[in-house]
C-alpha cells in the first residue's frame, strides 16, 4: 500500500473535505470516492481524496 500513501478513516476524510461523515459514506457507496473495506469500516486512500478534490475543481471551472 506504500504507493497509495496512507489510509484515512471516514472521519478524517470528512474533516479534510469539511463535510459530514454521511456525505463521505454517500460518495463511497456511489463509487465517486474509492475505498477499501476493513471489517465493518471503510478506509480511503489519501491520494484518492486529493484526486477527487482536484477533479471537482476542474469540473467547477
Amino acid at each position: 500500500m506504500s504507493d497509495q500513501g496512507r489510509l484515512l478513516t471516514v472521519a478524517e476524510v470528512a474533516s479534510i473535505m469539511r463535510i459530514r461523515k454521511s456525505s463521505v459514506y454517500r460518495l463511497v457507496h456511489s463509487g465517486h470516492l474509492p475505498a477499501i473495506r476493513v471489517g465493518r469500516a471503510f478506509r480511503v486512500p489519501e491520494q484518492a481524496v486529493h484526486d477527487f478534490l482536484q477533479g471537482s475543481l476542474r469540473n467547477v471551472s
